[in-house]
């Protein structure tokens, strides 16, 4: 549809994007100063181990990634105005491709109904843009690549790891031909503003959008549906629906982004969370009113009603919303100052099997998880960062993290002397 033709259709007033995040790390097995210079294999924790990463994605897809995707498949095909934005790092895609192919199969029907629309990202899931930026880069580049070969498209929407966005984000990204960038709707960064409006990123000159998630509406959903001490427990689909008319009081466009995962593993399915999202959609979708928007399809059709400034970085973790659930502790600041430090050397050895499994094993202790579960916050940021770590307590996640850099840095420079003594 194009721009004019939809602001002549007066019947669509009010628009969901539905936007969900598929990620799983490789997490990094208990590994002891005794494997140091004797096993390489820092991400393959034998069956059983609590962070083995095959035992989980199969949990995972099992419990979420099948039911969410049938789900999805059957909205797309049996309700016209259903679509759906998704991200999805290409180590998930490479567990998938192990581990459960046919989750990949499912994905490549969803986006063949032409409903699905994906969301490019950092492949390996990774905070490198506040660290390194080719880094960054060429992370970027290689999760794009990925997609155009498993899917064959090239995604013109963007999310910085985590919802991860502050005004430089928002110019690299515009600059790099992204036509659409997510953020969350911060109310400190909003103040009186909605986030139910198409924004435009600080100095972009009109070439991008901002998408800001209504974090209200999004975590009714991903956070508090089950919670049996939520004074709105039980969630109707009556009560969620009338939340999101009256929202759009506000404001046209809602956002709900949230983890994939939020489908069968967050909210598990006896809580009823299927049934109510299908039905949800189902009677969002009869209300001739109303409909669904991909995200690149938003910043196309929707104005953007103003600029947006996010000179400190917002993300969409833990009640601050910043980077601290990363940066929070001296472990988690020496973490990432360590990994990022060896980017010279890695980058400069010569192409070879060696190098391209140092860059690899480099590349996913980058991941973001690996800080995140460092984290020492108390109260409900420490719960939830507790759920989702697979480690006794955070002193252990560094542990075992430090053990395999330390063990990667001793590659590294043997890799160096062989290259030097050609």
């Amino acid at each position: 549809m194009q721009k004019q033709d939809f602001l002549d259709d007066q019947q669509f007033q009010r628009h969901i994007c539905l936007y969900l995040h598929m990620h799983q790390p490789y997490r990094v097995r208990p590994y002891t100063i005794f494997d140091v210079d004797q096993h390489h294999d820092y991400f393959n924790a034998p069956s059983g181990d609590k962070t083995n990463n095959r035992d989980i994605f199969l949990k995972v897809a099992e419990k979420s990634y099948r039911p969410t995707l049938k789900m999805l498949l059957k909205l797309a095909k049996t309700e016209p105005k259903f679509k759906v934005s998704l991200s999805i790092p290409g180590m998930t895609l490479e567990q998938a491709e192990e581990y459960a192919p046919d989750i990949l199969d499912k994905l490549r029907d969803l986006v063949a109904t032409g409903k699905c629309e994906l969301v490019a990202e950092t492949y390996y899931h990774s905070l490198a843009f506040f660290y390194d930026l080719p880094e960054f880069e060429a992370q970027v580049k290689q999760q794009m690549d990925t997609f155009k070969r498993l899917f064959g498209v090239t995604p013109t929407s963007f999310r910085g790891t985590e919802l991860s966005y502050n005004n430089h984000l928002g110019k690299w990204a515009a600059s790099a031909g992204f036509k659409a960038i997510l953020a969350e709707g911060w109310d400190k960064v909003l103040g009186w503003r909605s986030p139910n409006f198409v924004y435009e990123p600080w100095h972009t000159d009109g070439n991008a959008a901002l998408l800001l998630k209504n974090y209200r509406l999004s975590d009714d959903i991903a956070f508090r549906f089950s919670d049996h001490n939520w004074k709105e427990h039980p969630l109707s689909v009556e009560k969620y629906l009338h939340w999101c008319e009256t929202a759009t009081l506000q404001g046209p466009l809602l956002n709900l982004f949230m983890d994939f995962e939020t489908f069968g593993e967050h909210q598990w399915a006896d809580s009823g969370i299927f049934e109510f999202f299908d039905k949800f959609v189902q009677r969002w979708c009869s209300d001739p009113s109303n409909d669904f928007l991909r995200i690149d399809e938003a910043a196309e059709i929707l104005p953007k009603v103003a600029e947006i400034s996010m000179p400190e970085t917002v993300t969409w973790a833990d009640t601050e919303r910043d980077l601290s659930a990363w940066t929070g502790n001296k472990m988690q600041q020496e973490a990432l100052k360590e990994i990022y430090s060896l980017s010279p050397d890695i980058t400069q050895l010569p192409k070879s099997q060696t190098q391209a499994q140092i860059l690899d094993d480099w590349r996913k202790l980058q991941t973001s998880d690996h800080p995140y579960y460092m984290c020492t916050k108390y109260w409900s940021d420490g719960d939830v960062h507790a759920y989702f770590s697979p480690y006794e307590s955070p002193y252990f996640a560094y542990l075992y993290w430090a053990n395999a850099v330390r063990d990667l840095k001793d590659r590294l420079a043997q890799a160096k002397i062989s290259k030097n003594s050609r």
